[in-house]
């Protein structure tokens, strides 16, 4: 049984597995990648720490290239979110500029905006 009770059936991690897929595929077309497929990626990676992470994805019902993918396009999505957060502050600064109202020259103390009133 999986986490939270359920039976994984074949259907069911097929499904999931289609819907990371297609979740890599809009990152890779938004980040303007001329391939829209997998890519074999080499990883030079100690021995004992391919073990220990096998062992971990097997608990996970899972693989290491698995493990892998998901934490790539957990990255790519927040990159994404950065890069959007970034875009609306920008507009944010040019709406600033382009509102700012020239008040003219502010001299003077405290006391004389006061009597001004």
């Amino acid at each position: 049984m999986a986490a939270g009770g359920k039976k994984k059936t074949k259907a069911s991690v097929t499904r999931r597995l289609r819907r990371s897929r297609a979740t890599a595929l809009e990152v890779a077309r938004d980040k303007g990648f001329p391939y829209y497929g997998y890519v074999n990626v080499t990883l030079s990676l100690d021995d004992h720490l391919v073990k220990k992470v096998r062992k971990i994805a097997v608990d996970r019902d899972t693989t290491l290239t698995g493990m892998v993918r998901e934490y790539l396009e957990k990255v790519a999505a927040e990159d994404a979110v950065s890069e959007r957060r970034q875009r609306q502050l920008e507009a944010l600064r040019r709406s600033f500029e382009k509102f700012q109202i020239n008040l003219g020259n502010k001299t003077g103390t405290r006391a004389e905006l006061y009597e001004r009133r």
